[in-house]
């Protein structure tokens, strides 16, 4: 077989089903084979290659699956490397196969060559230059292991252009088992239980790392033999139901007032599955400083290096919750967890205890809240800004792989090919993306991919005018001088989804609104809702670590 019809089977032979990507010259003998392949692999083109790289990842995190994409040289590849960085930094099974310049021009600044594996070195758990190609069925088969063993990531395989077109014999190698760590030796969890039983105010931090390994149920059984509340990491919503009477809320920056001060008051922090990065714990020094920490992660790397803990075992976070779990007592903890959970109730989040606003149009939570009563079991994707932490908030998220955004890197442009992808994992699923006008620029491209295989993804755009988040942040700590923050755009995101072939409509009040989501739920196509939020509404509440300072100057007013 050539090259490239090995990779085809090499896919098939590792459940493969969607690949996403655009063709180039360097990657013309892949596609011809995935021609050959069109009734076993669908191949979805996108607009852009950054779209088909957010879309593999989309396909991913609500499906749990490995996500594919497919770029030519060069440009192509470079234009894969912001999707690669988002699926690394939160920890996303990735295969990125591109395509290179033959072997003999390698190195020689051919048209359109990039040294694409020394440029991914940073944000891929490994990368692979396909030399022979005798070696190109072993080194999918590694790359696929790769991506999902351990702390799952991306991969990438590059495949020079006379590899591709060579012929081997095809062994047919069965897909290697992905890698586990061994679970933590019973001494070890029976001390990790004595320090969960003699604690008086446990609290439990779930992280992306609980949805990853599949572990909302264990944590669920855990949470009640050690009697805890519990509060999710922004990577972790949906790893515990926000229903439950137990759940305090997000933690972090723009976490609830509730989870922050569980955290400060807990004597005993259980932490699953999340990296305790700065927008999680936000001064390192003081974070949960009054209480013991017991972190749960299969990284080793990630124990103690941002913050130090008491106790760590080193796992995937489906065992060894299991193994706790059985070497567990049940607890009581009734007073603590009543007084936690009514502290929850009156003030979930900081911004009710602020005065009111007097807010033209609709409000942020005026949105969220339609979008919860019409669609409460729908996928929630969100783009980067203030609509990602209003959503993240106030939308009641109950189950994992319901709510895809961009974490770690904080991408904009992420969520209209995440949520393409996330709607081809799951064609019984309705998908959401919540957006902003700021975002939604960015990529909104896509929306003639979403069109073009008849996705019927609903697109929210919080539209106030702004880059919110960031102009936010120069009202609080700049004196509110908001350079290039505020978008004087007459953009037409409405003509733009006509002009695509998707439907939509504006709303500019909550009557607006209602009528919108109901044509939105009955429409078979992508359909835009074009929604004006005032400049001036802040996602509160916003608590800053050092990693943040007002300028001197603005100290006092600040």
């Amino acid at each position: 077989m050539t090259g490239a019809r090995i990779l085809v089977e090499s896919l098939l032979a590792h459940g493969v089903d969607r690949v996403f990507g655009l063709p180039g010259a360097s990657v013309l003998e892949i596609y011809d084979e995935l021609y050959r392949y069109a009734d076993c692999i669908t191949h979805v083109l996108t607009s852009h290659e950054q779209g088909a790289a957010h879309a593999a990842d989309g396909y991913a995190r609500a499906s749990g699956r490995t996500g594919v994409v497919l770029a030519t040289s060069g440009p192509g590849a470079t234009n894969l490397i912001t999707g690669i960085a988002t699926a690394f930094m939160d920890s996303v099974p990735l295969i990125a196969i591109t395509g290179n310049v033959p072997l003999s021009r390698l190195g020689r600044d051919s048209f359109q060559e990039t040294d694409i594996t020394g440029i991914t070195i940073p944000i891929t758990k490994h990368n692979f230059i396909v030399k022979d190609v005798n070696d190109l069925e072993s080194i999918l088969c590694q790359a696929f292991m790769i991506a999902q063993s351990g702390r799952p990531g991306p991969v990438l395989v590059d495949i020079p252009n006379d590899v591709a077109r060579a012929d081997c014999k095809f062994q047919r190698l069965l897909p290697l088992a992905p890698k586990r760590p061994a679970p933590p030796s019973i001494s070890r969890i029976r001390e990790a239980t004595a320090l969960i039983s003699k604690s008086k105010r446990p609290l439990v931090l779930a992280g992306g790392g609980i949805i990853s390994s599949n572990a909302t149920d264990e944590l669920a059984h855990f949470v009640n033999i050690i009697d805890a509340p519990v509060i999710t990491s922004l990577m972790g919503t949906g790893s515990f139901s926000a229903e439950n009477p137990r759940y305090l809320g997000m933690i972090g920056m723009y976490g609830s007032r509730a989870a922050l001060m569980a955290a400060e008051r807990c004597d005993l922090l259980v932490v699953v599955g999340a990296r305790f990065s700065d927008r999680l714990a936000g001064d390192a020094f003081s974070f949960a400083q009054n209480a013991d920490i017991l972190h749960i992660d299969i990284d080793l790397a990630e124990i103690d290096k941002n913050v130090n803990t008491h106790f760590a075992l080193v796992g995937d976070a489906f065992e060894v919750l299991r193994l706790l779990s059985d070497n567990l007592s049940r607890c009581e903890h009734l007073a603590w967890v009543s007084e936690m959970s009514e502290l929850a109730r009156p003030c979930a989040h900081m911004s009710q205890t602020l005065p009111e606003r007097d807010l033209s149009g609709l409000s942020s939570s005026g949105i969220v809240s339609a979008l919860a009563r019409h669609l409460p079991d729908a996928c929630i994707v969100t783009d980067v800004g203030q609509h990602q932490i209003w959503t993240a908030q106030s939308f009641s998220f109950r189950f994992p792989r319901t709510f895809i955004s961009s974490g770690g890197l904080g991408a904009m442009g992420f969520g209209l090919g995440a949520a393409i992808g996330a709607a081809m994992s799951d064609i019984s699923r309705r998908v959401v993306l919540v957006t902003g006008d700021g975002s939604f620029h960015m990529n909104m491209g896509e929306l003639a991919t979403a069109v073009s295989y008849n996705l019927p993804i609903i697109v929210v755009v919080m539209n106030n005018g702004s880059l919110g988040l960031v102009r936010q942040l120069q009202t609080f700590y700049f004196g509110g001088r908001h350079m290039a923050t505020t978008l004087n755009r007459s953009t037409d995101f409405l003509g733009i989804a006509y002009a695509m072939g998707a439907d939509g409509s504006r709303a500019e009040n909550a009557a607006q609104l209602e009528q919108a989501l109901q044509a939105a739920v009955c429409s078979d196509r992508p359909y835009v809702i074009d929604c004006f939020v005032d400049i001036d509404e802040q996602a509160l509440p916003l608590y800053v670590g050092a990693d943040i300072e007002p300028l001197e100057k603005d100290r006092e007013e600040t």
